[in-house]
């Protein structure tokens, strides 16, 4: 029942919000707006990312970490931690919305520091890669701590940057998102993970309140502060729950959940390498992410969408039933 109270009044906020919002988002023209490169007819406003940040603060706040302090519990440093740095990401994310929507490109290396800093701040707190149990001879392997704290880096880094890259058509982004969110939940459930649920189901509440306004045609769009907050609360969430196993099975559940952004990241950044290209700097020419392969052979964007979810969730599928059946 908590899981669903959570829900309904997470999704309830972010509906809420939605609207007010993207009002206020068009008075002080903080929108996206039309170019060569971006195709939709009207500036779109950029405030998805705050609306779901502040709706899974909320959820998180009075369904995870109050009630912890009301029973006499000890507070939960990592998730104060986990929230520090979205704060840090959300704040980022909003100062490079708000420069592309006045035309101008924030420089990389601060986006990247900042990104750092709050897997850093994760890891001090214990959100991390520790390690991993042998499959031969059921010894758990530690890792050493400097190569703990560079994998959980490169998870952080690597997933924010995985989903900001998915976030090229409307909707294609959060639906992802919504189902590596929904297929947490139902590990954390089958783990006896009550903490790491209630977390996901904070997170797909918030996403489903702004797919309600982000499907194709998108009213709002959640700016590379919403696609920036995506990929870190799924790195979050997946080392506060399903890695903490450390099992082979736990190991590949989220490699399968996020696998459509996690690869085709990766295959963009190594073709846009061999093509000399910079690897973080998107242009109209770019069609070596899958939605815009898709694109340039036909495929009408909704449609593109459609199939690049359905991939996704049979992946997501796949995971579930390696969970169950081992």
């Amino acid at each position: 029942m908590m899981y669903g109270i959570a829900f309904a009044i997470v999704f309830a906020l972010a509906m809420i919000l939605m609207p007010l919002l993207s009002k206020f988002a068009a008075k002080i023209d903080f929108t996206d707006k039309p170019t060569e490169r971006k195709k939709h007819e009207f500036p779109v406003p950029l405030t998805g990312g705050i609306v779901m940040f502040i709706s899974m603060t909320v959820g998180i706040l009075f369904f995870v970490l109050i009630p912890e302090r009301t029973n006499h519990e000890s507070t939960n440093i990592a998730l104060w931690a986990v929230l520090g740095g979205a704060v840090m990401i959300v704040a980022v994310g909003l100062v490079d919305d708000f420069s592309k929507a006045r035309f101008k490109e924030f420089p990389v290396l601060p986006r990247l520091l900042v990104q750092i800093g709050a897997a850093s701040l994760a890891f001090a707190a214990g959100i991390r890669f520790t390690g991993f149990t042998n499959p031969f001879n059921d010894m758990y392997v530690q890792l050493p701590l400097s190569l703990q704290f560079v994998l959980t880096v490169l998870w952080f880094v690597g997933l924010i940057t995985a989903f900001n890259f998915m976030d090229g058509l409307d909707g294609l982004s959060g639906l992802l998102a919504l189902g590596s969110g929904i297929t947490f939940f139902v590990v954390a459930l089958a783990m006896n993970q009550p903490e790491s649920a209630l977390i996901a189901a904070v997170f797909v509440a918030a996403v489903m309140g702004f797919l309600r306004f982000n499907l194709p045609p998108a009213r709002v769009y959640m700016g590379d502060s919403g696609a920036y907050l995506l990929g870190y609360m799924l790195a979050a969430i997946s080392l506060h729950g399903v890695f903490k196993q450390a099992t082979v099975i736990s190991l590949t559940i989220p490699m399968l959940a996020m696998g459509v952004p996690i690869f085709d990241s990766i295959l963009v950044v190594v073709r846009r390498i061999m093509a000399k290209k910079p690897a973080h700097i998107a242009d109209s020419s770019d069609v070596t992410h899958i939605h815009f392969r898709l694109l340039k052979n036909g495929v009408k964007p909704a449609h593109a969408v459609l199939i690049i979810f359905l991939f996704s969730a049979c992946l997501n599928l796949t995971s579930i039933i390696l969970l169950l059946a081992f």
